[in-house]
């Protein structure tokens, strides 16, 4: 339960506060993004490699946007999320990102992020006691005003340690009664990879040819340490010791560290960049379901959902998931294309 009584919370409801001032997109640190979310694609480092694929600067990788947590960004009268909503950080988890693109972001631009608090309610979730959700959008604007994009956020605090396999929590974890937890339901294990891999995919430029059920690309990361969790806070701010403090994860009642739930979206995001081209990316969202740990492998892929040959658009499902077969998140994302 949070600190604050929700009637409190519901009352900052349309609350709107600069939250990332001055976020410059600097070279370094969008490499650095990309290698922690294990994206190797020389897109992020090399303007050459940058230049032929049509951009006129070094782009930043999809999920780029959670570097604006760094303090150097953040308004000096600003804490965490840009309200004072008085969750337990040990007990707060990530339901939903989505995220919804102008154009790319690109090396030199310098960005201005306004935060809106667009929802709060709460729900009873099973084991996880009751959940308070706080939904929170963000615009990011250039200095003369461009919109560059906007990314949603859903953050829910529970009461106490969430155990993966929850199914009741996560039933009723989404506004709409579907999975969004980091301790959702499990998938039947694919002894089979989807394919193809990303080494041998070519990106699609139009929807010509594109049918339901085409797979894409897909991302494999094996076995994965507590070091990437590690790089991952480095690089996008996300501090939460719960990521990498052994003691701090135990005594919040988790039976390890485990990783950030962008990280997993990071990944994935490489599904949808070794797809399409960036400039044609118009969407990525996710909801979460279950949580990442040191040993895992994560396997990433997707799907052809929706073609709409008359407006250039294909929609795609995501997933990405252990290869002991849990769900880790689902997602979609769209592109515009010729």
């Amino acid at each position: 339960m949070p600190n604050r009584p929700i009637e409190e919370l519901e009352a900052m409801v349309g609350d709107t506060t600069v939250t990332a001032e001055e976020f410059r997109i600097e070279p370094g640190k969008v490499e650095e993004f990309a290698r922690a979310i294990t994206a190797e694609d020389p897109v992020f480092r090399d303007e050459s490699v940058a230049a032929e694929r049509g951009h006129d600067r070094v782009p930043a990788p999809l999920t780029y946007s959670q570097v604006a947590r760094f303090p150097r960004y953040t308004p000096a009268d600003i804490d965490g999320k840009g309200f004072d909503l008085a969750f337990q950080p040990e007990y707060v988890i990530h339901g939903e990102q989505a995220h919804e693109y102008e154009r790319p972001v690109y090396v030199g631009d310098v960005l201005e992020g306004t935060t809106t608090l667009a929802d709060v309610f709460q729900r009873e979730g099973g084991r996880a006691g009751t959940m308070t959700f706080a939904v929170l959008e963000t615009e990011y604007r250039t200095p003369e005003g461009e919109l560059v994009l906007t990314d949603r956020s859903t953050a829910i605090e529970t009461e106490g340690a969430i155990d993966d396999g929850d199914e009741s929590a996560a039933e009723d974890s989404a506004s709409d009664g579907e999975p969004a937890e980091p301790d959702g339901g499990t998938a039947e294990a694919d002894p089979a990879m989807p394919s193809p891999t990303v080494d041998d995919f070519e990106r699609v430029r139009e929807v010509d040819g594109l049918e339901p059920g085409d797979a894409g690309p897909t991302v494999v990361v094996e076995d994965l340490e507590r070091k990437h969790f590690v790089k991952y806070a480095g690089a996008s701010g996300d501090f939460n010791p719960i990521h990498y403090d052994e003691p701090y994860a135990t005594g919040a009642g988790n039976e390890s560290v485990f990783g950030q739930g962008m990280f997993t979206a990071g990944v994935t995001s490489r599904v949808v960049a070794n797809w399409f081209d960036l400039r044609d990316v118009t969407s990525f969202g996710v909801r979460f379901q279950s949580r990442v740990f040191p040993g895992d492998t994560v396997v990433a892929s997707g799907e052809v959902a929706e073609v709409d040959p008359d407006a250039g658009t294909v929609e795609a499902a995501l997933e990405a998931r252990t290869t002991d077969g849990e769900t880790l998140l689902t997602g979609t994302a769209t592109a515009d294309l010729e």
